[in-house]
Order: structure tokens, then C-alpha cells, then sequence
């Protein structure tokens, strides 16, 4: 049975480390050993106790200055190449890379013969050079490239070595939701899960949320209070005179969140962000909610217009708007598109997930 090595750069409460958390979770549980090496503070650290799991901890967090971002950014690749080397010897050692960071390790990885795994989740073509220039590295150290989505193994020049395996969610997490449509409808509360980067949408949803002060809006956003007020104070959004709308930092538990919601969002904007997948739109659905999504990428494949959801432009607040008010307006509709949005995301199974990424591990290269 293969040791299974994984590196992952930033372990906070964002849609790539909850993916990974379920998979190694199912790797544990199958009985493979597990080694990580992360961040602190995120949702990983919960992974600590279980057998088999050993976790290998620094320091890290962005900073507004890109030139400090990129510093300690080098840094944590000398540090994990380094770390890496304690399993030059170890035989029947995978490494698992999640997202295109940890470049360091898949480096010191293929320059020890090991055999390794990426775990794809962002798409670098539509963000910088920069992760360009990581992609371009992650189709030539890899052995084998998970995708998220068909549409972003689209973008990558390497095609035999790519399986799409759409994220799923944790069975802790699933556990936790209860789906109600009926009791959902009466909560008249539209949701978001965002952050405080400009083009997740944040100033969109507050503006809609004066827009219609018939609803209730929520958004938590993945980010400490103080940012997050002197963001608000920097753009000039006096949300704390608004009664219909609350905000809330960063969250260890969301499902709470779902469960007093009707409708979910996601207002990222295409134009210079594109989903390559839209865990929180799946988080969403698995709580029986209909979502409205961008019109690209991987998060509209899992939308069906008119169906379980809307795909809109985040651009367009005024049908956005609209169609809002139509669900909340009409309970039949409503309960039709909330059932069908539960039964889409049950189409997303962890259990086909694991198995999927585990054949892909024991496999080797092709």
C-alpha cells in the first residue's frame, strides 16, 4: 500500500483544503498512511488525531503587498523541498499535490523518483503569468493531473495524463445539512460565500441586497473582522445601517448558514475571475437551495438554467434581481427548483470521488 504524501500551501476555510480534507479523510479511512504538509489554522488542522495522519506545520498568510506575498511564498517552497527529502528513501511514496503552489515539493518529488499527483483546482490561464508559468511546470513534473472540471482540463496543452473528478463534499458535512424546501422558502434569505477580492462580487450582493429590502441578505466572507471592516470603510458601504443585511467573518461551520437560506450566489465576475468548479454553488444544492452561478465555467456545468438554478451574468444586478424575487415569489416554482437542485448535487458522490483519485495514485505512471 502506497504512503501517500501530500503538500498543500495554504490550509485555511476555502474550497480547495475542504476538498482535500474529505479525500484524505477516505484515504485514512481505507487505511493508507497519510502525511501533510500545510499551513495551520484552516480546516485540515481537524485531521489531527486520526490514525495514520501525521501533519508537518508552518507558518504562512498573504499579505497586501505582493512583494511579501511572493517572499514568504519562496520561502515555504525551499522549506517543503527540504521536507520533501525526509522520503528519499521511503519506498512506495506518492506525492500528492494540492493546487498548483506547491511547486517545491513536486519538484523535489520527480527529482527523487516518486511518483507525483496534482490535484488541480484552480485555472492559471485566466489569472497571471505567474501561475501560467505553474501550470506549465505541473504538466511536465506530473504523472498525473486531476481536474476539477472539463471545462478547465480544456485550457491544459497536456491531455493524457488529465482526469476530470468533480469535487464532491465531506460525508461530516453532508451529514450536518437537512434539506427543507418548504421551510427554506419561508426564510425569504438570500446567502453568499465570498471573499474580499474584487472580483468575488461583494459590493454586487450588498448592492442587490438595498436593491430588494423585502429579503434578507447574508454574506461570510473568508477573512479576519478587521479586514473586512476596513474594507467596507475603504469603499464606502455603510452596511451597518442596513437591516436586511448581516455580515460575518470567516467561518469554521457554514452548513448553519444554509440551513436559514432560500436562495445561493455566486457573483463572480468572468470578465476576470472564472469558477473552475463552485464548491459552495454544490454546497449550496446539497442543502436542497437553488443558486444562482456565472454563466462559465466549471460551477454552470453543474447548473441546469431554469432548472435547479440560474446562470447570470454577475454584471446583470437587474435580472439577478428579478429572477430573486420570482423564487421567492412563487412557492410551487420554488420547491421544484430546490428539489431539483438536491438531486443534482447527489449526483456528486465522495465515495466515487476517492475511489477515482485512489486508482489514480496506486496507478502510476501511464
Amino acid at each position: 500500500m502506497n504512503h501517500i504524501v501530500c503538500f498543500h500551501l495554504f490550509n485555511d476555510y476555502s474550497g480547495s483544503p475542504k476538498v482535500l480534507k474529505g479525500v484524505l479523510e477516505g484515504l485514512l479511512e481505507k487505511g493508507y498512511p497519510v502525511d501533510l504538509v500545510t499551513s495551520g489554522g484552516g480546516v485540515l488542522d481537524e485531521l489531527i488525531g486520526k490514525p495514520g495522519f501525521r501533519k508537518h506545520g508552518y507558518r504562512y498568510r498573504f499579505s497586501t503587498n505582493p512583494i511579501v506575498t511572493m517572499c514568504r511564498y519562496t520561502a515555504v517552497q525551499v522549506y517543503a523541498f527540504l521536507v520533501a527529502l525526509r522520503w528519499l528513501f521511503e519506498k512506495d511514496v506518492v506525492f500528492y499535490i494540492n493546487t498548483l503552489l506547491p511547486v517545491g515539493p513536486a519538484l523535489a518529488g520527480r527529482l527523487m523518483g516518486k511518483r507525483v499527483v496534482y490535484h488541480y483546482h484552480e485555472n492559471a490561464f485566466i489569472k497571471s503569468a505567474f501561475y501560467e508559468g505553474l501550470a506549465w511546470m505541473m504538466q511536465r513534473l506530473a504523472h498525473e493531473i486531476i481536474c476539477v472540471s472539463g471545462y478547465q482540463a480544456s485550457f491544459l496543452s497536456t491531455k493524457k495524463k488529465v482526469t476530470v473528478i468533480p469535487n464532491t463534499l465531506p460525508k461530516d458535512f453532508v451529514e450536518k445539512l437537512h434539506p427543507d424546501p418548504k421551510a427554506a422558502f419561508r426564510q425569504k434569505t438570500v446567502l453568499m460565500l465570498s471573499s474580499l477580492k474584487g472580483y468575488k462580487g461583494t459590493k454586487e450582493f450588498i448592492e442587490l441586497s438595498q436593491r430588494l429590502p423585502q429579503y434578507r441578505f447574508i454574506i461570510v466572507i473568508n477573512d479576519r473582522q478587521e479586514n473586512i471592516d476596513a474594507y467596507l470603510q475603504e469603499n464606502q458601504l455603510p452596511v451597518a445601517s442596513q437591516r436586511n443585511l448581516k455580515v460575518f467573518p470567516r467561518q469554521n461551520d457554514v452548513t448553519g448558514f444554509y440551513g436559514q437560506s432560500s436562495i445561493v450566489l455566486n457573483l463572480s465576475d468572468k470578465n476576470r475571475f472564472i469558477e473552475t468548479f463552485g464548491l459552495t454553488a454544490l454546497e449550496a444544492m446539497r442543502a436542497g437551495l437553488p443558486v444562482i452561478v456565472p454563466t462559465v465555467g466549471g460551477i454552470a456545468e453543474m447548473v441546469d438554467d431554469g432548472v435547479n438554478g440560474y446562470k447570470i451574468d454577475a454584471k446583470d444586478l437587474e435580472l439577478i434581481e428579478k429572477r430573486i424575487h420570482e423564487m421567492l415569489s412563487d412557492k410551487q416554482n420554488y420547491i421544484g427548483m430546490a428539489n431539483n437542485a438536491l438531486k443534482k448535487a447527489r449526483l456528486f458522490c465522495a465515495k466515487n470521488m476517492i475511489s477515482a483519485i485512489e486508482t489514480l495514485l496506486q496507478n502510476g505512471i501511464r
